[in-house]
């Protein structure tokens, strides 16, 4: 199957935005003092739902426009079937929030934000 240049230049462009997340995420990392965890941890859900995205505008699926990650995971396993820990799913979901604004949300420790880069990377 063929696909036109035009979509796959499309899927291209969120792929690319998604590594940009994941290459933000995993330099912020390094970091020693005063690593803005919270930022890690936004870019690394940034990542996840660009990925997906990617992967429904490659397979032709309309999306509204959303952060949420259990919705688009829905839409892609329409597709194919996904083997992944939904645990790490709605951990990365909550950051496009509690990591993007202010509120009365819980400190993220090092490992936790290790994590989303992580599950990210799944």
């Amino acid at each position: 199957m063929t696909l036109p240049d035009d979509l796959l230049k499309q899927v291209r462009r969120w792929m690319d935005k998604a590594e940009n997340d994941l290459i933000n995420a995993e330099h912020t990392l390094t970091l020693r003092e005063n690593c803005p965890l919270d930022t890690v941890c936004f870019h690394a859900q940034q990542c996840a739902e660009k990925y997906l995205k990617a992967f429904l505008v490659f397979h032709r699926v309309d999306f509204p426009k959303t952060h949420d990650l259990i919705f688009l995971l829905n839409l892609v396993a329409q597709i194919k079937p996904i083997e992944t820990d939904i645990i790490e799913v709605r951990n990365l979901n909550r950051y496009s929030i509690e990591a993007r604004y202010p509120g009365d949300w819980e400190p993220i420790p090092r490992a936790e934000a290790q994590n989303a880069v992580a599950a990210a990377k799944m």
